[in-house]
């Protein structure tokens, strides 16, 4: 099939978009965690960002590989407009990551395979891997975050400031830190060690 007339090229053009979106929405919610104090959150948040830029540049790259120049492709979505208030963004954030990671880039990538953009397809479904992980971050952070226990456990961990590096193992991370005195927000989680 002829790229630019695919379905393909616009499902490129609509993943373009939304990753964008999700990237800037990733950075005001970094702003915001950052001015609550939480800076592991900020961390996180930016971490996401740049992630979802590198998914918006692979499909923009796409686009211009496979169809050359273009001036206007013309798209029709929808997308979220909430104020990002980490109670409530975090999880907002993670069912989106899911809808990606389960419906929509699967989609995506079985239209590209029937229009014989194997290749394209294939980064759909590594891109959907990716937002389940993101997900699954954001869905345990939220919770934590929402129901007050970010920072509390129900056996002893080691929480480690980000700030001087001080460790202590503990059932709840040090409201300030001992050495360095920066807030509790700059306490690392290690989500790979705590989502396994």
């Amino acid at each position: 099939m002829e790229f630019n007339d695919s379905v393909t090229k616009t499902n490129l053009a609509r993943s373009f978009s939304a990753e964008c979106q999700a990237g800037a929405r990733y950075q005001f919610m970094s702003k915001q965690a950052l001015a609550d104090q939480q800076k592991f959150l900020s961390d996180t948040m930016k971490t996401l960002a740049k992630n979802e830029m590198a998914h918006a540049k692979i499909f923009y790259d796409y686009i211009i590989e496979k169809g050359g120049e273009q001036k206007n492709i013309s798209i029709e979505a929808g997308y979220p407009f909430e104020p990002p208030e980490l109670k409530t963004s975090l999880l907002q954030e993670s069912k989106i990551e899911l809808a990606e990671a389960e419906n929509i880039y699967p989609s995506f990538a079985r239209i590209a395979k029937d229009e014989g953009f194997l290749d394209i397809a294939k980064s759909f479904e590594m891109v959907a891997k990716v937002e389940s992980t993101h997900h699954n971050m954001l869905e345990y952070l939220g919770n934590l975050y929402k129901s007050g226990k970010m920072y509390k456990r129900d056996t002893p961990t080691e929480w480690k400031c980000s700030s001087c590096g001080y460790v202590n193992i503990a059932k709840e991370g040090f409201k300030e830190c001992p050495l360095c005195h920066m807030p509790q927000g700059y306490i690392i989680i290690d989500l790979e060690k705590e989502l396994r």
